[in-house]
């Protein structure tokens, strides 16, 4: 009879702590469903702002895509662009390519590995922090250690930060300092390969080259396109690095002027608030047209044991 009453009414013992358990985990997901409603709300009301005329003094006017408009007919929002292209197309493959290889050589039995682990991915944990940056842009000083290391040779160097010929590759060379989260990633990856496909390509006489083409980089593209994704998101909307530079000018002459540095002084320092949110959701469209991509390449280049 209990157990009739159970399935007819959903009474019982069993059916309580069935209700306990819910209640109990909707009470976990509570400040997850309470943090989603304080991200929600801010992300359709920047996509409103981005049709309107906003400046945080008055009352948004709608203006349709005239914000995207502008965009494009904007001098330095092109210069933002051009920036963050460059950034990105030449600091991501320098980077991976300086991971692969470091968890390469730390693969091959190395003594102290965790040490040597430690050190080249304490530059990652880091980031590109203010204090970074800071230290970076000393090094490369008119009078920093690089140029004075040069000047024992008789070289006169370049202030590598603030020449517009360099300030945007010091920015690179920053970045791709930092390669070591993608190396532990890889580094674990290696570590997965069976060491039998080394020794059979071995006795068959491949070489070293041979076997990272044909054994290395296939069953290591998996890990190669999780890293490339991850970096390419972040370098899209790198911020800090442009800011700290050269006090949040993107100089010399717009030369660091990042895509998210440019959104900042239109939105913090100009205002434009419309205008801003209309940058933002362009880069977030340009950033998933990215991803996509590159998840559709990846059925020709990626491969996975199944």
């Amino acid at each position: 009879m209990p157990a009739a009453r159970e399935r007819r009414g959903g009474r019982g013992p069993a059916a309580g702590r069935r209700r306990h358990r819910d209640r109990a985990g909707y009470l976990f997901l509570l400040p997850w469903f309470l943090g989603m409603l304080l991200v929600v709300i801010p992300f359709f009301a920047s996509l409103y702002l981005a049709f309107t005329d906003y400046n945080l003094l008055n009352d948004p006017k709608w203006i349709g895509f005239e914000n995207f408009r502008e965009m494009f007919a904007d001098p330095l929002y092109l210069q933002s662009l051009k920036v963050t292209f460059t950034y990105t197309f030449v600091s991501v493959p320098l980077s991976l390519a300086a991971a692969l290889l470091v968890a390469m050589v730390l693969n091959r039995g190395v003594k102290g590995l965790p040490v040597y682990r430690a050190v080249f991915y304490l530059p990652s944990l880091l980031g590109a922090s203010v204090a970074v940056v800071l230290l970076w842009r000393e090094i490369f000083g008119r009078e920093g250690i690089v140029n004075a290391f040069l000047g024992w040779f008789g070289v006169q160097g370049p202030s590598w930060t603030t020449d517009p010929d360099y300030a945007l590759s010091m920015l690179i060379v920053l970045h791709v300092w930092t390669f070591g989260s993608p190396m532990v990633i890889f580094l674990a990856g290696l570590r997965q390969i069976p060491t039998m496909y080394y020794e059979a390509a071995a006795v068959d006489g491949a070489s070293r080259w041979r076997q990272f083409r044909s054994i290395t980089l296939p069953l290591l593209s998996p890990i190669i396109f999780f890293n490339l994704i991850q970096s390419l998101i972040a370098s899209f909307q790198t911020f800090t690095q442009g800011f700290v530079m050269n006090n949040g000018s993107g100089g010399p002459a717009n030369s660091t002027l990042f895509y998210n540095l440019y959104l900042y002084q239109q939105g913090f320092n100009q205002f434009h608030m419309g205008y801003a949110s209309a940058m933002a959701w362009t880069l977030l469209i340009v950033i998933a047209v990215f991803t996509g991509l590159t998840f559709l390449s990846g059925k020709y280049w990626v491969h996975y044991d199944n």
